[in-house]
């Protein structure tokens, strides 16, 4: 039986060491590194209360903005360059980087424990941490203003939430049952909220907790009402807490950031409309009929063109137009971009009933032509398939009803009113249904190479439909449109409902991040990952040599990729002895084997595999969550090398338990000297590659060469070529 004095000491030495290795050298370089140009950024938006967009979820950057504003910072830096001086702009960037160093540091006591209450010896315990501990990777990712830190404490409190909880599935619905569900549930909840790719750790537990479920569907172990207890509870715990707190994340989120700002043009205009200052609100104005105004395509930034020359009789693949007056997209200022609002209905001389709504039926009349706007069925210039745009003169009315359209705003409600910049609408063709549309193309010369205006029923691209009102030129006789038009700046920002927010940031979220699929020198494939084949250039500095490289430990990286392929010739060799009824392991063996390792490679799939699915571009920073997953395999693998025992049953035994005999983990001397020997090759390792991880001492050419274990590293001011190890 271990000594629990002796556990103490190990973790308290684990954690001081923790700290010792992530706060050194915590001020150098006292410049921009890597992404702190970006989450430095928002944390200042926050200080300052103006709006930004970011693909992440807000919880991360409201911690970092916390830690800024606890130490002083207002904000007044904007982190616009990798390389510019925090020392010269007076920014308490200590503060904020102590952050992610102190979450960075406590995740090392937290994985020991994720050990400890899986079963497993100290000596085992200590092997999972120390993996963690003197890993270059994560030691980097804790010293700077970045996520991955925060994400990952967040994530192992979850495992170790989640690990208390089912030890406690023999006093089921008591007060430590539901606590440590609700801790995991909320948790998992700061994990999500983190980072994107949080939403791996809300699988991997999600898949244990349908395990679990499946076990407790048993007929002999659950009656209907105990199952279905069980399944409201989980539904409770893992399902609505955390997505309430999810939720209240993004609410802070929405109150503190009121401000205009650099995020309002991926908004809508209804959201823009509830920012202080932003440019919509304050220049929007109600668009009347007989107002002349100017409309541009919300896309491509053209304005709805019309000029006297006509599409020519015949197109190069024999078809024939109408050789109407051209219609066509034209991004540049012009009288010809001028067309007024006409009514299909009586209207009062004066007041509201003047103003244009939702769902109107107008007709567009070009102002310098003096014709009306139509498509008809004639195909247009470049898409067979597509209507053509033209105008008719207002004299032949004859074609009147091929002049209409009804005017249909984007999530538009009846009476809703039509505004210059805010209101994005649609123009559909009364008669053909037809959306105006402006696709992309360009026309030949014969339109002086201006974009197509064309009409389809089910517009491609996404988007290519959506116009907007910019400016209102000139208003009818009975409208005095200066002062219409005048001085709104004492305008208050409307009111939206949250959940309308909420639901448009996370549409948006989920579009931007998967179209990040630029291509990125330090970018990299996850099948490269688990051996640390490609790092990344964080920062370097050329007068004095001086480079900070986020690359993996060799000797833990390789050591838990090991373990991690020796498992998945574990778990079949052990399917099979059982089923050829060859007694290889003993019961609380394989129930550990299954049980606790089973949860931890379930972790590292979920946080690994999917990356191979991704089309954006990725880097090695997104394996650390896998990583850590590897650390706790690689622990549970060496117990089961070292050693046929562990601490059984580790569940805390309930009233109508059956007893079990005790069993003690001991992984003996041979445990001890391999623990022994990897914690000073790994520490060596980290002591060894502390140039790039810390940024300082400057290495000359001789000395980067030297630091270059693998050919594939892409280190600065090399002076030739080296051998891959």
């Amino acid at each position: 039986m271990e000594n629990p004095r002796v556990g103490h000491i190990t973790v308290t030495v684990l954690t001081v060491l923790a700290f010792i290795v992530r706060f050194a050298k915590l001020n150098h370089p006292d410049q921009v590194v890597f992404d702190e140009v970006h989450f430095g950024k928002f944390a200042a938006y926050y200080l300052r209360r103006e709006y930004y967009f970011d693909v992440h979820p807000p919880f991360a950057k409201l911690l970092l903005a916390l830690a800024g504003w606890f130490v002083g910072f207002e904000g007044n830096f904007d982190f616009q360059n990798i390389g510019d001086s925090y020392t010269t702009n007076n920014v308490p960037y200590w503060g904020m980087r102590a952050l992610p160093a102190i979450l960075g540091s406590l995740t090392v006591p937290i994985v020991y424990y994720i050990m400890q209450e899986s079963g497993y010896s100290t000596i085992i315990a200590a092997f999972s941490a120390i993996i963690i501990l003197f890993d270059n990777a994560h030691v980097t990712q804790s010293r700077l203003i970045l996520l991955d830190a925060i994400l990952i404490f967040f994530m192992s409190l979850t495992i170790y939430s989640y690990i208390k909880f089912r030890k406690y599935r023999y006093h089921e619905f008591t007060f430590d049952w539901w606590a440590w569900m609700l801790a995991t549930g909320f948790f998992m909840a700061c994990t999500w909220s983190s980072k994107v790719n949080g939403i791996l750790t809300v699988v991997a537990i999600g898949i244990a907790v349908m395990v679990d479920l499946w076990d407790l569907l048993d007929w002999r172990k659950s009656d209907n009402e105990r199952i279905t207890k069980h399944f409201l509870a989980r539904v409770v715990g893992f399902i609505v807490v955390p997505f309430i707190f999810y939720l209240i994340f993004f609410w802070i989120h929405f109150t503190i950031l009121t401000h205009s700002g650099t995020g309002d043009g991926f908004m809508s205009p209804a959201f823009q409309e509830t920012l202080i200052g932003n440019e919509l609100l304050m220049n929007s104005h109600e668009i009347r009929y007989f107002d002349t105004i100017t409309i541009k395509h919300v896309n491509t930034k053209n304005l709805l063109h019309s000029h006297p020359q006509r599409y020519p009789r015949d197109y190069p693949d024999n078809r024939i137009s109408s050789q109407g007056q051209q219609v066509t997209g034209y991004p540049h200022e012009d009288e010809n971009n001028n067309w007024m609002i006409i009514p299909t209905k009586a209207l009062p001389e004066t007041g509201r009933g003047r103003i244009v709504r939702h769902n109107d039926i107008i007709q567009l009349l070009h102002v310098q032509t003096d014709s009306f706007l139509l498509t008809h069925d004639v195909a247009s210039p470049g898409f067979t398939t597509h209507q053509e745009f033209s105008t008719l003169h207002k004299d032949q009315m004859q074609r009147y009803n091929e002049t209409l359209f009804q005017l249909r705003l984007t999530d538009g409600y009846d009476g809703q009113v039509l505004t210059t910049k805010a209101n994005h609408f649609k123009l559909q063709h009364a008669m053909t249904t037809v959306f105006m549309m402006l696709p992309g193309h360009e026309l030949p010369d014969w339109a002086f190479n201006q974009q197509e205006v064309n009409g389809h029923r089910h517009p491609e691209p996404e988007g290519s439909e959506i116009w907007v009102g910019d400016t209102i030129v000139a208003g009818d006789q009975f409208d005095e449109l200066d002062e219409r038009l005048g001085n709104q700046r004492d305008r208050k920002p409307k009111s939206m409902n949250f959940f309308s927010k909420f639901i448009q940031l996370q549409d948006l979220m989920f579009a931007h991040n998967a179209g990040l699929t630029a291509s990125h020198p330090y970018a990299s494939s996850p099948n490269s990952w688990p051996f640390a084949k490609k790092g990344i250039s964080f920062w370097t500095e050329n007068e004095t040599h001086k480079q900070i490289y986020l690359v993996g430990n060799l000797v833990g990286w390789w050591t838990s990729a090991g373990a991690v392929f020796l498992i998945f010739g574990i778990f079949p060799a052990s399917i099979f002895a059982e089923r050829r009824n060859i007694p290889v392991l003993s019961d609380s063996v394989t129930h550990r084997l299954w049980n606790s390792c089973g949860f931890f490679v379930v972790i590292w799939v979920v946080h690994y595999l999917p990356f191979f699915l991704f089309s954006r571009q990725l880097f090695l920073h997104h394996y650390l969550p896998a990583h850590l997953a590897s650390a706790l395999i690689a622990g549970a693998v060496l117990n089961f090398i070292c050693t046929e025992t562990v601490n059984y049953p580790i569940s805390y035994r309930g009233l109508d338990t059956p007893p079990k005999p005790r069993e003690y983990a001991d992984v003996g001397v041979k445990g001890a000297v391999i623990v022994g020997i990897f914690t000073v090759l790994q520490f060596s390792l980290f002591v060894f590659m502390a140039p790039l991880t810390y940024g300082t001492p400057g290495l000359d050419g001789d000395d980067v060469n030297r630091h270059r274990l693998r050919g594939s590293w892409t280190l600065h001011f090399a002076s030739k070529e080296t051998i891959e190890l």
